[in-house]
Formats: C-alpha cells, sequence, structure tokens
C-alpha cells in the first residue's frame, strides 16, 4: 500500500506539469525509421513476458503511441544497461528507454526527454527477512549485502545513504543486469536490492511472496528517453509526451502495468 500511494502521487505530481501540446499539433516525422534500445529487464516498464515470450510493458506501450502520432517506424533492439548510455551518445541508437533516472552527470553523454514518470527508490528483500526493516537498520546490520549495478542510481543512493560513503565498501556485491540482483538476492547471495517501486512491485507480484519491499522511499527520481546529444528528435518526442499527459493516456498506462497488469498471470 505503501508503494501504491507513492507511486500515484507521483503521477498526480507529473501530471500538473505544463500541458501544451494536442494531438493536433505534433510533427509529422515522414514514417522514418527510428531504432528504440531497451534492456526487457526492467518490469513492468519493458520486461520479455514468461508466458508469450513477447517483450511488453508501460515503455513499449508508450513508446509505440508516440511513433504513431509522430508517423515513425520503431525497430526495437536490447542491450545491457552498462553499455546503453555510451551506445546511444555514440549513436549506435536513436533512443534509450529503460527507466533511466535524469541526472546532470549523464546530459553531458546524452540529451534526455521531459520526464514521462516519477518513481521513487524502495528496498527489496526477501519476504522471509526479519532482520532488518529499514535503511538505518540495515546499516546497522553489519553482515548484510547489497546487490547492484555500477553507476546506477541504486548503486549511488546504497553506497552515499544507506552504507558509508565508501564505493568500495565489501558489502556492495556488483552484478551486470537488475535481473541478477534479484536472482542473486532470491538465492541468498545478497540480502537487499535497491530498486525504483515500479521495477520492485513488478518483482514482488511475481515472486509468490518470495519479495516484498520494506521501508520508507530512499529517494525521488524522474525518468526520460535518451538521445544521442543534439538528435533532432528530442523536441517531437517532447511534444508527444506532453500530449500523452494532456488526454489522459499516460493515466490509462498507469492504470494498466501499475494497478491492473499481475505478473505471470
Amino acid at each position: 500500500m505503501l508503494f501504491r500511494r507513492a507511486v500515484l502521487a507521483s503521477f498526480a505530481a507529473l501530471a500538473l506539469a505544463p500541458l501544451a501540446a494536442s494531438a493536433a499539433e505534433l510533427p509529422d516525422l515522414g514514417g522514418k525509421s527510428v531504432v528504440v534500445v531497451t534492456e526487457n529487464a526492467y518490469p513492468p516498464l519493458q520486461f520479455v513476458d514468461p508466458k508469450s515470450g513477447k517483450a511488453i510493458g508501460w515503455e513499449y506501450d508508450a513508446m509505440n503511441e508516440i511513433a504513431k502520432r509522430l508517423n515513425f517506424k520503431v525497430e526495437y533492439q536490447n542491450t545491457s544497461w552498462d553499455a546503453m548510455i555510451q551506445a546511444v551518445s555514440d549513436g549506435q541508437y536513436n533512443i534509450g528507454m529503460n527507466g533511466i533516472t535524469i541526472k546532470e552527470d549523464r546530459k553531458q553523454k546524452v540529451d534526455f526527454s521531459d520526464p514521462y514518470m516519477r518513481s521513487q527508490q524502495f528496498m527489496l528483500v526477501r519476504g522471509d527477512e526479519k532482520r532488518f526493516t529499514d535503511a538505518k537498520s540495515f546499516g546497522e546490520f553489519k553482515d548484510g549485502l547489497v546487490g547492484a549495478q555500477p553507476g546506477t542510481t541504486p548503486f549511488y543512493t546504497a553506497v552515499y545513504e544507506v552504507l558509508d560513503g565508501n564505493e568500495q565498501n565489501p558489502r556492495i556485491k556488483l552484478f551486470e543486469t537488475f535481473g541478477a540482483t534479484v536472482q542473486a538476492l532470491k538465492a541468498g547471495d545478497v540480502d537487499v536490492v535497491l530498486t525504483d517501486g515500479t521495477a520492485g512491485k513488478g518483482y514482488v507480484d511475481a515472486s509468490g511472496g518470495a519479495l516484498k519491499l520494506i521501508g520508507e522511499p530512499l529517494g525521488t527520481e524522474d525518468f526520460g528517453f535518451i538521445f544521442p546529444k543534439g538528435s533532432d528528435l528530442v523536441a517531437p518526442v517532447n511534444a508527444a509526451i506532453s500530449a500523452l499527459k494532456a488526454d489522459g493516456t499516460l493515466d490509462g498506462l498507469n492504470k494498466k502495468w501499475f494497478l491492473d497488469y499481475k505478473m505471470g498471470e
């Protein structure tokens, strides 16, 4: 319930952002091809449906709608998170979507769209965890291990808000993908994974009680799509995001993926 209130409050906050564009005002990109890259490891934003084997999620629905309204053709490709920002910066892909937090240091490499979602970080733990209940008690639990991907917002939150500010702290175990951190958590190789509530809720719902979210939110982050610096796609995509907010489309996606959708059902 805490997570749901936080997510709904975040959606409400974004809904108050300036809404300038209408569908009639959107540019026409003339059917051009646009390569969009993602990791497919971040439910319910983007992931592979365990039943159908198809890549689905909030971001896919949003990007497909943006493409429809701007009249461009999407080609989806996959890469790992640790390679994504640099690959987009190098122009290997036109757009990156992966629940990417808008941060000043990342803006040195890529351009961001306007925020399309606001989320808050939580602690993801095993369902039977009783040794700690929040960030403070975990920090005091000296045997506790954190699983994280290097260079991500959860990594830096673990270092500077949960632990001691030492990026080499041996209590942090590094993994190549977010999914690998969750598997390590389930296996007992680490004791907590920090994640924004969007991904965390997806994994909790699919775990059958094996996982849960604990504690208060550890921070707020805005998500945006990324582009090579100077991309001429930024302004049209921003106009489309504004239109999707204005006509309730994003509200509909929020309801579909965060309230109605149940992983594995």
